[in-house]
């Protein structure tokens, strides 16, 4: 299939996503010109990298949704919907953050104004609603799923581990994160203020824990295990379908701990770089686990003419 072949399909998945996609990817320009023009810092970054950060990973996840709905092999009214309902939502938090970049202050944990208080609720809201309608997905695609059992499980477990990912982020607004500042009402860092020394582009602070990796890794496994479930389907002339699934399978038990694990390691206000003798085994453990698992789950293949032939 050439490329141009793919994006005409592309272009007739749900509508309401395909729109968002082509509208998060202009607004991604718009806040890479911002990033150049705008010499502007808040909280220790670029005032337009956050905008440009969420516009890219919505049309990310926008563009996979999609994909996943027309695998179906029926359509699902209640799923695309639901999808329809989660393109509004995006709509107005993108809304929300450009309009306050504009404003020049901050569109998360802001409390220091009525109207600031009432556009952080807003936000709350949008993602809480965005969460269910996610959920009805998640449920549509697991009674219907592909016939592909190995794209089936990657399409089940990456929007499941997404919804974990959004679960990690919780903390983030509970009462004890936030900081001892007036005027701001929760926080991405623990153990450190927001806006200090952090990683090039994604901002993860250094010197503190910071919630938002496991938040990050957990979202993305929406796209980590379909683009797994590829290339272990190009494998389909060594390896068997049971086996492609199971190794999916254990790529996606593993993919849940590291979402665990790395906000576990947040929590306890460790930098990402800078873990501790008790993360570095725990990590150890992890990475033993799964390459036992694999090595064993590829010990038991059977090459495909074999089960055709049995």
């Amino acid at each position: 299939m050439t490329s141009t072949t793919a994006v005409r399909r592309a272009a007739h998945w749900h509508r309401p996503l395909m729109i968002l996609v082509a509208a998060m990817a202009l607004l991604a320009v718009v806040c890479a010109v911002g990033l150049v023009a705008d010499s502007r810092v808040l909280t220790g970054a670029p005032i337009w990298l956050k905008p440009f950060k969420f516009s890219v990973s919505l049309a990310l996840y926008a563009t996979t949704l999609a994909w996943m709905l027309s695998l179906l092999p029926r359509r699902s009214r209640v799923a695309e919907r639901a999808a329809t309902v989660i393109v509004a939502m995006a709509l107005i938090e993108m809304t929300i953050i450009v309009t306050q970049v504009i404003r020049g202050t901050t569109s998360h944990y802001n409390e220091t104004s009525p109207l600031n208080i009432a556009l952080v609720i807003a936000l709350g809201s949008t993602i809480m609603v965005l969460f269910v309608a996610h959920f009805v997905i998640g449920i549509a695609l697991l009674r219907r799923p592909p016939t592909d059992r190995t794209a089936a499980r990657a399409v089940a477990l990456g929007i499941g581990l997404s919804l974990l990912g959004m679960l990690v982020a919780v903390p983030m607004v509970l009462p004890s994160q936030a900081p001892d500042i007036e005027g701001v009402g929760g926080a991405h860092s623990v153990g450190v203020p927001d806006g200090g020394p952090g990683l090039p582009l994604v901002g993860w602070s250094t010197v503190g824990g910071d919630l938002r990796i496991g938040h990050f890794v957990g979202l993305h496994a929406l796209q980590a295990l379909p683009i797994l479930a590829i290339l272990l389907r190009r494998l389909s002339d060594r390896l068997d379908e049971r086996t492609r699934t199971r190794l999916l399978t254990i790529a996606g038990v593993a993919y849940g701990a590291l979402t665990i694990l790395l906000t576990w390691q947040a929590l306890r206000g460790q930098p990402l770089l800078r873990p501790d003798a008790l993360t570095l085994a725990a990590t150890a453990t992890l990475a033993v686990g799964t390459a036992t698992a694999t090595v064993l789950t590829l010990a038991r293949r059977r090459r495909p003419e074999l089960a055709l032939a049995a």
